[in-house]
């Protein structure tokens, strides 16, 4: 059975108040999987209560819960983790076309801020309703995270240049099929970043690596490049409970995790903006205060 690790030693680097974790997932009884999507997690159900052990190991102050894949388009269980975590967490739930404005007023009242794309097995709402679900996004002011086969991003550019929310591009981009700094893939990230209302997320590099832990090469190299290009658009997340690990053997140690993700970025500013102040833009979280201290 899974155990998650949920203390330790805290990460070498310390990280900065206010710390926002961008990318993870919770959940609660009584929420079970829907048809379309993967299982729960493996192991013990990853919790509120669990999480918060692991801010506290790793030194995070909010947090921004994403809907999992296993509830698809149901936010139920997203609706109880927001209201368990308070106001130091925010949502990004699942709609579609004809989602009830009552419901997107609702979703709004617990704290959601955003909604996601996934064009990955498993995932509720692909890039075939970009558009429609952008426009609802945008009329609400609510962020976009956009997740694909980074690989096909010459493809898809023209329609996410076209965005009118704020958008993240999930998952260091997942080129599945692998690129360097110098490939084609990469200089559209800097394009779309360079639009003014994209941002790169720094969040479950082990999912797409080709050379894989514990440095994850190919990852870091690309990772440093936007980064470098465009250092208030990065933004980093746990990518707890790390759900596509199934046996302890491929569970990460998320204080070494950390480590490495954060020393792909040049400077503690560099840190700083990932981590405090470009997901307070992205999010729409309060300027915390002390963060400068």
């Amino acid at each position: 059975m899974l155990v998650r690790k949920l203390s330790g030693t805290p990460p070498r680097t310390v990280l900065p108040a206010g710390t926002v974790d961008t990318q993870m997932h919770m959940y609660l009884p009584g929420f079970p999987a829907q048809p379309g999507g993967p299982d729960l997690p493996a192991g013990s159900l990853p919790t509120p209560e669990q999480y918060r052990q692991v801010m506290g190991w790793l030194g995070m102050g909010r947090v921004v819960i994403t809907q999992g894949n296993a509830h698809q388009r149901d936010n139920g269980n997203l609706y109880a983790c927001l209201a368990e975590m308070g106001d130091i967490a925010r949502g990004v739930a699942v709609i579609d076309a004809e989602t009830p404005e009552a419901e997107l007023d609702r979703l709004a009242e617990a704290r959601v801020v955003g909604t996601r794309i996934m064009d990955l097995p498993g995932g509720a709402v692909g890039l075939d309703a970009l558009e429609a679900i952008d426009a609802r996004a945008s009329a609400r002011s609510w962020m976009l995270a956009v997740q694909f086969d980074g690989s096909h991003i010459l493809e898809h550019e023209p329609r996410l240049a076209r965005l009118k929310s704020r958008w993240v591009l999930d998952h260091h981009g997942k080129f599945f099929s692998g690129v360097t700094p110098e490939r084609p893939q990469v200089a559209a990230v800097k394009r779309l970043i360079d639009k003014g209302n994209c941002w790169f997320k720094f969040a479950g590099c082990y999912e797409s690596s080709k050379s894989g832990g514990p440095a994850y090469e190919d990852i870091a190299a690309v990772a440093r490049d936007v980064a470098a290009h465009a250092p208030e658009r990065i933004v980093w997340g746990t990518n707890w409970p790390h759900n596509l690990a199934r046996q302890n053997a491929d569970y990460p140690d998320d204080a070494t995790l950390t480590d490495t993700v954060l020393g792909w970025l040049q400077s503690a500013d560099a840190r700083r903006l990932a981590l405090v102040d470009n997901p307070e833009a992205l999010f729409g979280f309060a300027p915390f205060e002390g963060a400068m201290q």
